[in-house]
């Protein structure tokens, strides 16, 4: 694993306000704030909010991220957001491929690659999103689709890009008000799968690349996915939109975490 601290975070996707968003981040830094050697913690807002939120938080706090970036710099591509335009911002990170970027909106693997470098060329840390549908499960093909989509997201990477990748392991069918949250034995398969992966493609540093779970994260199972060895972090969804609620969460999950670390227990 990339780091001893825990890796946890939340997509605010198109749920908030500037004002909303710039309130609970402010909330969110102090109620942490005594935790903050202990954590990775992260927050991607909306596009129309990330102004107001970067001058709003102590970025050696809270990380802030993008929920999504074009590959080009510059081009004539209207709605799209450029990694230039990020960087004016100071972001840390780039989310790619989150399950409805690439359902919703058709993005391929392909795109998905070509935004990885181009957010990793750009100073980014590259969080790529991966999971398998519901059909694919009920056909037993999860697996072949997690290798593709990190295969193909991951083309053309090197050994020294993995200090600027982190992978979100998002079971499509767990997602969303109606996602059924994954097993924490099976998730932690699949993570053993995703870190499998990762070392055939970076043999010396793939064990380095932090792989976090995601779909439908709360408080009920937030601690028996922590303590699975392969599960780095977490990606928590609506259980983290109030700053009162995920800061309750990061507290229970994180004596857990700090128990895996004591004993050794680590993917």
């Amino acid at each position: 694993m990339t780091s001893r601290k825990l890796h946890i975070g939340t997509n605010l996707k198109m749920y908030k306000t500037i004002q909303e968003t710039v309130s609970y981040l402010t909330d969110l830094e102090r109620l942490t704030g005594d935790l903050a050697d202990d954590l990775c913690l992260f927050v991607i807002p909306s596009y129309t909010a990330l102004p107001a939120a970067s001058a709003a938080v102590d970025r050696t706090r809270i990380s802030l991220g993008a929920q999504n970036m074009h590959w080009e710099e510059r081009g004539q591509f209207t709605g799209e957001i450029s990694p230039l335009m990020l960087q004016e911002l100071e972001l840390q990170m780039v989310e790619i491929g989150h399950s409805e970027r690439r359902h919703s909106f058709r993005e391929t693997d392909i795109e998905e690659n070509k935004k990885v470098i181009s957010a990793i060329n750009h100073g980014f840390i590259a969080l790529l999103c991966v999971g398998e549908t519901g059909d694919d499960k009920e056909l037993d093909i999860g697996d072949e689709r997690l290798r593709q989509q990190l295969k193909v997201g991951l083309h053309g990477l090197g050994e020294a890009d993995c200090g600027r990748l982190w992978v979100a392991y998002e079971p499509v069918w767990a997602i969303g008000v109606n996602g059924i949250p994954a097993r924490s034995d099976y998730a932690d398969v699949k993570h053993r799968l995703i870190r499998e992966t990762l070392l055939q493609l970076f043999p010396h540093q793939g064990h380095n690349v932090p792989i976090l779970y995601g779909g439908s994260v709360n408080p009920d199972n937030a601690c028996d996915l922590i303590c699975q060895p392969a599960i780095d972090g977490l990606f928590v969804g609506r259980s983290a939109w109030e700053a009162s609620r995920f800061d309750a969460l990061i507290r229970q999950v994180l004596p857990v975490w700090r128990q895996k670390l004591a004993k050794g227990l680590l993917g």
